[in-house]
């Protein structure tokens, strides 16, 4: 810390005998019981989210019950169908295979790739008729 931005206590017991790291604290054993609310809240206001923010908690923590309950069920009825991680994994990847075959993206990349299959057939037919035509000059 910069000595000049410190506030100097010069009723201070310990004035000379602290690092410029250290501060004098007030010895207040309620203040210090309780934390101090964030600037612009009451304490009224304060207790008010805190008990707010203890029902959300709660309700994060019955909604994490329901939502096991739920997939244990899921998993009993897919394990009574006779539906098998390995079929899910399938439908996962046929349905993502047919997302990307509709997509713009493979479009184009398909219309590119055929263009130049096209492009590289004419030119090998055209390469293999003139060492045709070479090798029938050579007799």
């Amino acid at each position: 810390m910069e000595s000049a931005s410190q506030d100097i206590n010069l009723n201070s017991p310990n004035k000379g005998l602290l690092s410029d790291a250290m501060t004098d604290v007030p010895v207040d054993s309620a203040a210090s019981a309780r934390t101090s609310a964030p600037e612009g809240l009451t304490v009224a206001e304060e207790e008010e989210l805190r008990s707010e923010l203890a029902k959300v908690e709660e309700e994060i923590g019955t909604l994490r019950q329901v939502l096991a309950a739920k997939e244990r069920h899921c998993g009993e009825l897919k394990r009574k169908l006779g539906l098998t991680p390995l079929d899910g994994l399938k439908q996962n990847l046929s349905k993502s295979w047919h997302d990307v075959q509709v997509s713009n993206a493979y479009k184009k990349t398909q219309e590119t790739l055929s263009q130049a299959g096209q492009k590289t057939s004419a030119a090998l037919s055209n390469v293999g008729s003139v060492i045709s035509r070479k090798l029938g000059d050579m007799r």
